[in-house]
């Protein structure tokens, strides 16, 4: 199965956080096809920069490290998930979420995060 993590996931995974439901950890520790969105290596970085979160090594290095220990495939934003943005309702006006709810739906694939804003949406959210 292929899974799309919300950002508070794939830091959570990455560090064993206990804030990580117990399915969210079998998805990340079981054989699944897992995708990070460039938009969350964004938010991770602006987060960084503005002292939201600290990290053990300089972002851009710790976030791709990360990714490649844990074989998850980095999902680019392209323009049919961009131009999906304008048929989204605003239930949600975090810009990273919304990215990440079009790329969901444009992808098909299932969200995996804790986020209750997320439901408004016709994505699939796992939890």
């Amino acid at each position: 199965m292929k899974y799309l993590l919300d950002t508070h996931v794939f830091l959570w995974a990455v560090t064993a956080d206990p804030k990580l439901s117990s399915r969210a950890k079998q998805i990340f520790t079981g054989d699944h096809e897992l995708w990070f969105s460039v938009a969350g290596v964004w938010e991770i970085l602006t987060k960084v920069q503005i002292g939201k979160l600290r990290l053990p090594s300089p972002a851009g290095a710790y976030v791709s490290a990360q990714l490649v220990r844990n074989n998850i495939r980095v999902l680019p934003i392209t323009l049919t998930h961009a131009l999906h943005l304008e048929r989204l309702p605003l239930h949600h006006r975090d810009p990273f979420d919304r990215v990440l709810i079009a790329q969901s739906l444009e992808e098909e694939l299932p969200i995996v995060t804790a986020d209750p804003l997320l439901a408004s949406y016709s994505a699939t959210l796992v939890w």
